[in-house]
């Protein structure tokens, strides 16, 4: 399936930015650095509070303006202070930049929760919001937990937790089983030097925007592909749900609303159907973040429902199931309003 569907330019694709948060030592600036070496293509920007948090030795710096520096893999790095953030995701989203994704590193900049509000109500048209990262050390799990009572009651306000460093400890499992039953329906990822497969932030598999080439389908081949060094994938799961055509507008609502815990993120079409209502939407969803994006059919366009789906520990054939029961056979027959519950989501 295409992830991007014909008839929409890569250009009105949004900006994901995803905030990065965890105590000292969880392993934050590692997952910043694994991303930037591991970029198959893509363009990052990086926002910290001082560059020296990244590890540039293996990427020369090509030059610097101002806040901000270029380096030789086509990524960005900034410093910032939470005052400026809004005005670094303008001077990120510019023409000329090109970038994939933004990463913004929560430390020393503001409260995590205070960042998504931030994100959510910019006012930037380029950017979308991409999730928040919780990293969690392993190996200090329960000591943190004691010493900060309130560590443990965050985790459930993450899009996604990285369990990290579980290669230093006898008993990974049991830390596992204890910070999942903490973060509750956020998916729970072990890793090791916080290596997760980048296609979990991003889509573009590779394809730069700026070089003009056209969408590139998302498969499952991409998704488990093996070359991070540390079987990043091994931990997430993928699904495709595909439809030949609509699928009852408050049904899917009731989905949404009620997502299976584990389920990080959706992405594809959605066909409607239903007289009267713009029929095709663009879904992006991350953690509890819906949103549905209207968009004209291509006149040769198979009218389905195609979406991509990510996270950790899912029942994949309850997931399937549960969309399946979706399924509308005759839309055109759908009264209107069953529309009202998705279009609380939608934007034109």
């Amino acid at each position: 399936m295409e992830l991007f569907p014909r008839g929409v330019s890569l250009a009105k694709q949004r900006i994901p930015v995803v905030l990065v948060a965890g105590f000292l030592g969880s392993g934050k600036t590692t997952l910043l650095n694994h991303l930037l070496n591991n970029t198959r293509g893509t363009r990052i920007g990086v926002v910290v509070n001082d560059f020296g948090s990244v590890n540039v030795d293996a990427m020369s710096v090509a030059g610097m303006v101002g806040s901000m520096m270029s380096l030789e893999n086509g990524c960005l790095c900034c410093s910032v202070d939470a005052s400026g953030l809004d005005a670094v995701f303008d001077k990120l989203t510019r023409p000329g930049t090109d970038l994939d994704l933004i990463v913004v590193e929560a430390s020393g900049l503001a409260e995590p929760r205070g960042l998504v509000r931030l994100v959510l109500a910019s006012g930037n048209p380029r950017i979308e919001y991409g999730g928040l990262i919780e990293v969690v050390d392993a190996v200090e799990f329960e000591a943190t937990a004691r010493k900060h009572p309130e560590f443990a009651t965050q985790l459930p306000l993450a899009d996604l937790v990285l369990l990290n460093k579980v290669d230093r400890l006898p008993d990974a499992e049991h830390v596992l089983e204890t910070v999942r039953a903490h973060a509750g329906a956020t998916p729970v990822l072990p890793t090791v030097n916080a290596a997760i497969d980048p296609e979990l932030l991003f889509d573009t598999g590779g394809v730069r925007k700026h070089e003009g080439t056209a969408p590139r389908q998302l498969s499952f081949d991409d998704l488990r592909e093996d070359d991070c060094g540390e079987h990043a994938h091994a931990a997430y799961q993928s699904l495709v749900f595909s439809v030949d055509g609509a699928v009852h507008p408050r049904r899917f609502a009731e989905f949404l609303e009620n997502r299976p815990p584990g389920l990080y993120r959706m992405k594809g079409t959605v066909y409607f159907g239903v007289t009267g209502y713009r029929d095709r939407y663009l879904l992006h969803t991350v953690g509890g973040y819906v949103r549905l994006t209207a968009r004209r059919w291509d006149a040769s366009a198979r009218r389905a429902t195609e979406l991509v789906l990510i996270g950790a520990g899912i029942d994949a054939d309850e997931l399937r199931e549960r969309l399946g029961s979706c399924e509308e056979t005759e839309p055109e027959d759908v009264d209107p309003q069953n529309m009202l519950p998705v279009l609380r989501y939608a934007e034109s």
